[in-house]
């Protein structure tokens, strides 16, 4: 598997139900009251981050998912851990409902808002990106998506298509993100590693294939 630089390819691979590994990131903090637990979910472009946050968002109730992609929209790549912090993270660990227009969306018109009802008992966050050292203190759980990374890049491919306008999107995005995952090496501090795309059979409507943590 063609993995970046210092990743470590997991090992004991094992499928798994949604549920049981819902079950798992909350024994990772069994002590939170008052507010949701908050997750987040990474990996590189294409890892398959949207999916897997709506499908572990499927079967909790009382569930959310914030896409950093929402954060990121007209304003950086990957310089948005502050504004994701102070709007989103910080409210949510008050126990405080989210209503945050990003000041990019108010200058380019964008309609709407980035929501995280009052009561919500699970805030899935998915991105590149979100397993960065400087938003740790905030996740009580995470997810990382190991990959081949070139089929992940083809897969993100894709998904934003190949007109010479995407290309050169895609192009810049991953001139960012390598050198951004090496720095980070978010994979290290990861509660569950999920596979993307998994490699062992599974009913991909109720269950993952999922390995132990890694280390450098």
């Amino acid at each position: 598997m063609h993995l970046h630089p210092g990743e470590t390819e997991a090992a004991g691979w094992r499928v798994v139900t949604l549920l049981d590994a819902v079950r798992h990131l909350r024994e990772a903090s069994p002590n939170v009251t008052g507010r949701p637990r908050v997750i987040a979910i990474d990996g590189r472009g294409g890892a398959g981050k949207t999916s897997l946050a709506g499908r572990l968002a499927t079967v909790v109730p009382h569930s959310a998912v914030v896409h950093t992609d929402d954060i990121a929209w007209n304003h950086a790549y990957f310089d948005w851990g502050a504004v994701l912090a102070e709007n989103i993270l910080r409210p949510l660990h008050r126990g405080a409902a989210v209503d945050f227009r990003p000041d990019a969306w108010v200058k380019h018109d964008r309609p709407g808002s980035i929501v995280v009802p009052a009561g919500t008992e699970h805030v899935w966050v998915e991105g590149t990106g979100t397993i960065r050292e400087e938003l740790a203190p905030w996740w009580d759980a995470s997810v990382w998506i190991q990959g081949d990374l070139d089929e992940q890049e083809r897969l993100l491919v894709v998904r934003d298509g190949d007109s010479p306008e995407q290309l050169e999107h895609v192009a810049d995005w991953l001139r960012e993100e390598l050198p951004f995952l090496l720095r980070e090496q978010p994979w290290t501090r990861a509660t569950m590693i999920v596979a993307g795309p998994p490699h062992l059979g599974h009913d991909p409507d109720t269950e993952l294939v999922v390995a132990p943590p890694t280390s450098q």
